[in-house]
């Protein structure tokens, strides 16, 4: 008898993107909400990395309206200086989102190895962020949580922020007042409560730049109350040496990031063109460097891993349900789901960034152009949820609430009918991250697309994640700084 041969399965490139038009290559990153893989596509051979995030976690999470607003703030998101969405999709059990892939790692992993950085590789980095910050400003998008481990680098040394969890719009109108981030680098006015806006980016770059020169943050504490109080009280010391460290230029620029009046805050007045105008950067060629062909101070050595090997073996040995593409169940009944699942259904809608144009799913104000997030409008302040003298590393708090009923929209379910929802949840995410225990690296960040074809199986890009490598359980030593 002739062996039985099963033919494989005719991939559609031309029907709505999902999980096997990609080859799944290694497992990069871990965190709360979900896990990174590099993916490669089948038919484009280009290399990406895929977040994908467990519903049923989420739910138990209370995090479902976070992961909606994430994949619409990055489908709006188009920036050289941003981990860029490319894909998005769904099946049964997973929330996908393609984006671009840094091979270089963040700026964590990188820290963590060096100790500190030298005053021409901070000054670059720290161009490259205030340019994308301003970008995503001028959209009315603040980040909330800028720190070096949602910063990563391409395979040739540029800086891209990444992890938009807590991002939300704003509205100059409406401040907003939760309480969201990372608290080491919160600013004084979002531990206050009395209201914010762009402002805390800039505040977070400052103590960025400070921690990539020195080494440990300027702000410290062995408790959440201790690190508030250093924040909003403490004076910015410098290290006694700083004068054959780096230059006043460097100290200035700082000292103008971690100002406390946000009136006064280096890029809350004008935003990138005080950056241009400040002497730090007057060797800073700004239009070449928005048009990257200024050559980055360092290039990550492609020849190695640049992210924590650990993933690919937890992925391999401890994963109860490893990924793999799955076909959707079209006989589901759409009305019979929970309510945060039919939310999935419903708002967390495909994306393709070859087939369709970016737009916001931010409404423009009826009192001008200022535009408010439809989930977050409602949702902006968590004023009874006080700071935890004892909060866990990557404990998230969110409160649920009715979605506002202008984004209750009619959708194409699975099985292709159109659906309605009865009921939906919206949640600004409350985070008391504990200042001594920083994420690992990578987190659920993305490590995106260069737009270069590779081989399934690169080993050049890839060498290092071999299965024999040691497991190490990497103590994070800016924990202790």
């Amino acid at each position: 008898m002739g062996a039985i041969c099963c033919k494989p399965e005719v991939i559609d490139f031309d029907g709505p993107v999902d999980l096997y038009h990609f080859y799944l290559l290694r497992a990069v990153g871990k965190g709360a909400f979900g896990k990174v893989r590099v993916v490669q596509h089948k038919q484009t051979k280009d290399l990406y990395a895929l977040k994908y995030i467990n519903k049923a976690k989420c739910i138990k999470m209370r995090a479902v309206s976070n992961i909606i607003q994430e994949r619409r703030l990055l489908e709006e998101i188009d920036s050289p200086f941003v981990c860029n969405l490319r894909y998005a999709f769904q099946d049964d059990e997973n929330m996908f989102m393609v984006l671009d892939l840094m091979l270089g790692g963040d700026l964590r992993f990188h820290l963590d190895r060096t100790g500190n950085m030298s005053e021409d590789v901070v000054r670059f980095y720290v161009a490259e962020l205030a340019l994308g910050l301003d970008y995503l400003h001028r959209l009315q998008i603040v980040h909330r949580d800028l720190k070096p481990d949602n910063v990563l680098l391409d395979e040739k040394g540029h800086a891209h922020l990444t992890d938009f969890n807590i991002a939300v719009h704003f509205s100059p109108r409406r401040p907003l007042t939760s309480i969201a981030g990372s608290m080491a680098y919160m600013a004084p006015e979002v531990l206050t409560k009395r209201g914010y806006l762009s402002s805390v980016d800039w505040w977070s770059l400052g103590v960025v730049a400070y921690e990539l020169l020195f080494g440990r943050r300027p702000f410290r504490g062995k408790t959440n109350s201790a690190l508030t109080h250093s924040i909003l009280n403490d004076r910015c010391t410098f290290p006694e040496n700083v004068e054959t460290i780096v230059s006043r230029e460097t100290v200035s620029c700082i000292k103008s990031l971690l100002e406390r009046d946000p009136r006064k805050r280096l890029g809350c007045r004008s935003g990138i063109d005080e950056f241009k105008t400040h002497p730090w950067f007057a060797s800073i060629d700004w239009p070449a460097l928005e048009a990257k062909t200024v050559t980055p101070p360092f290039e990550p050595d492609s020849k190695k891993a640049n992210f924590d090997a650990t993933h690919e073996l937890e992925e391999l040995l401890l994963e109860d349900n490893p990924l793999k593409a799955k076909k959707r169940n079209g006989n589901a009944d759409f009305d019979a789901l929970p309510p945060e699942m039919r939310q999935m259904e419903e708002h967390f809608l495909p994306f393709d960034h070859l087939k369709q144009r970016r737009k916001s799913y931010f409404r423009a104000s009826s009192h001008g152009n200022e535009r408010i997030s439809q989930i977050s409008s409602t949702t902006h302040t968590l004023q009874d949820q006080p700071l935890s003298e004892t909060a866990q590393p990557g404990t998230e708090v969110g409160r649920l609430t009715p979605i506002p009923s202008q984004i209750r929209t009619r959708s194409i379910s699975p099985s292709g009918s159109a659906n309605g929802s009865s009921s939906g949840y919206g949640v600004e995410r409350y985070s008391e991250k504990d200042q001594l225990s920083v994420p690992p690296a990578s987190a659920t960040s993305v490590v995106g697309s260069s737009q270069k074809q590779y081989s399934p199986l690169s080993q050049q890009q890839f060498g290092a994640m071999e299965l024999n490598a040691k497991v190490v359980i990497r103590l994070n030593r800016s924990s202790l700084m």
